[in-house]
């Protein structure tokens, strides 16, 4: 259903469970990030009216999820850590080209969007199969689920706002892209990395 051209390594939820508190605070960071980007769209481009509704809805679910994450941390007597790089992320963005037209440009923005959320719904449903800690792994299903809902969200606006043959060869060529940075990854405490 995701698409995805590389799965996670399994292994890799060896290393969030040798490293919960950092996974925890980067998957908070993550759903603070992804707020941040449903408001950057509605920013940039308040005369889409279906999706700015829906990017409003989307940063109600994602601050809340932050708060359940943040809840987790400090139950757990830990505090929230500090943010740091995405790295995953940052390649992902070299991708497309900068500049033209706005539609392009919400195009691209989508993309991104939607391969973010297909990327970490895959890794919470890897954690809620794998996780040792059962209370956890039931929190990452019920997030799992969520996550497929903002990845399907986004590939419909990328298709609804852009020319569908075109935006469908995007996203081939994104995802193929996707799996040559995952073979670098998939070794750190992060949700992506």
């Amino acid at each position: 259903m995701l698409g995805l051209k590389l799965p996670t390594d399994p292994r890799w939820v060896n290393i969030v469970e040798k490293n919960i508190e950092d996974i925890l605070t980067d998957h908070a960071y993550c759903e603070q990030k992804a707020a941040s980007t449903a408001i950057s769209l509605i920013v940039s481009f308040p005369e889409y009216t279906e999706l700015v509704k829906e990017m409003t809805d989307l940063v109600n679910e994602e601050m809340s999820h932050f708060k359940m994450v943040h809840d987790l941390i400090i139950e757990r007597g830990w505090t929230l850590g500090r943010d740091r790089k995405d790295d995953y992320v940052l390649q992902l963005l070299k991708f497309f080209p900068k500049g033209g037209s706005r539609t392009t440009q919400l195009v691209h923005r989508l993309l991104y969007a939607a391969l973010i959320e297909a990327r970490s719904c895959e890794r919470f449903r890897l954690l809620s199969e794998e996780l040792a800690d059962k209370r956890l792994a039931k929190f990452y299903r019920k997030l799992m689920i969520s996550e497929a809902g903002h990845y399907t969200m986004f590939l419909k606006f990328a298709r609804q706002y852009g020319d569908k043959k075109e935006v469908n060869a995007k996203w081939q060529a994104l995802l193929d892209y996707e799996a040559k940075i995952m073979k670098s990854l998939g070794n750190k405490e992060t949700i992506h990395g």
